[in-house]
């Protein structure tokens, strides 16, 4: 049994680039390892707070759990979005309306990356771990958050010219 697949309508976009589809999807694994991270806090795992910083700041035991676990299924959530730039079959809004949305939302992406640079290096970010080692598995868990504002700009770069081609035709 072979499967042929219909002709794309003339107003339909070019596919998106392989390397579009492979950046959209790596934004999301981007995200996972700083989740994972969050989720082994909530559940316990030393992560390099002592029970005093887990109990007082985080509230962990207790509502800080269910913010935590909240908090890393957002951003993953967050993260899939990009997935809709190169999606061929699922457009829930107009390329006028996604368009300037996807590059406000890099711009944001990219401020946000610069913000936490600035927190990432002060006293204060540092003072809640116990020791070298924790503020490393720290540093490796949310290092590739850094990459997702140049991945989710190339992915809407993208996205816009396909779709600028399209409303030229």
């Amino acid at each position: 049994m072979t499967t042929e697949t219909a002709p794309l309508p003339a107003s339909a976009p070019a596919p998106a680039p392989v390397w579009a589809r492979r950046a959209a999807h790596a934004i999301a694994l981007c995200a996972a390892p700083s989740g994972l991270w969050r989720i082994a806090m909530a559940s316990g795992v030393h992560v390099g707070y002592t029970d005093r910083v887990l109990r007082e700041v985080f509230g962990i035991p207790g509502w800080g759990i269910a913010y935590v676990v909240g908090l890393s299924v957002l951003a993953e959530l967050a993260a899939l979005a990009p997935v809709l730039l190169v999606s061929d079959r699922w457009r829930p809004l107009s390329p006028r309306v996604l368009t300037p949305l996807a590059w406000t939302a890099s711009g944001a992406l990219i401020l946000m990356a610069l913000w936490q640079l600035v927190v990432a290096f002060t006293v204060e970010s540092q003072t809640y771990m116990t020791g070298g080692t924790a503020q490393t598995v720290w540093a490796f868990a949310f290092a590739p958050l850094f990459a997702i504002p140049a991945l989710m700009t190339a992915v809407t770069w993208s996205y816009a010219k396909r779709n600028r081609r399209r409303s030229r035709a």
